[in-house]
């Protein structure tokens, strides 16, 4: 059952679920940052251990519904431990303050003036859950900008690497893989 205030699985979502599932070993351990309604960690959840994050509570209750084990906080705020897999499809479409919305369904949009505020935050947390020789894989637009967000993940010390790319209605969808 969608829920209007949950980010609703679209092309970028099915994208990085194969992303993922080509990523994922038997074993690992998995953590979804922003993991919406929940289809992906509960598509790995067969193969690996996962937990899933998310700062909406009607994304929290959807994944719940799931049976997947899910904390609300922003990024990984409050998680202890490391993981292998480190999964995010953030908020990545520029958004003007004009444009910003007062509701829930905002916080799986609103990217920021260039699409890329979101991504930043997250690049300042990753380090402290990824597990030594971990992998990240995020999920970008080429509105975001997609050699821009390749620096950020360069200059935040990891290597980006292009896994996996789409092209829907005009858009570049890509998953960048970085460890």
């Amino acid at each position: 059952m969608t829920q209007p205030e949950v980010y609703a699985p679209a092309e970028d979502t099915w994208l990085l679920l194969r992303a993922a599932t080509k990523e994922c070993h038997d074993g690992d351990r998995v953590l979804e940052v922003g993991c919406g309604s929940g289809i992906i960690s509960h598509s790995l959840s067969e193969r690996a251990g996962v937990l899933a994050t998310d700062i909406n509570p009607h994304a929290v209750r959807a994944a719940r519904q799931l049976g997947i084990e899910v904390v609300r906080t922003d990024f990984g705020g409050g998680i202890c431990g490391r993981f292998d897999l480190i999964l995010f499809n953030p908020p990545y479409l520029p958004t003007t303050p004009e444009e910003r919305l007062d509701d829930w369904l905002e916080c799986a949009l609103d990217g920021g003036p260039d699409g890329r505020a979101v991504i930043t935050r997250f690049l300042t947390v990753v380090r402290r859950l990824l597990a030594p020789c971990g992998r990240v894989l995020l999920l970008v637009s080429s509105l975001t900008g997609i050699p821009e967000v390749c620096t950020l993940i360069k200059e935040a010390g990891f290597s980006p690497e292009l896994f996996m790319e789409e092209m829907v209605e005009g858009e570049f969808l890509t998953v960048i893989r970085f460890s």
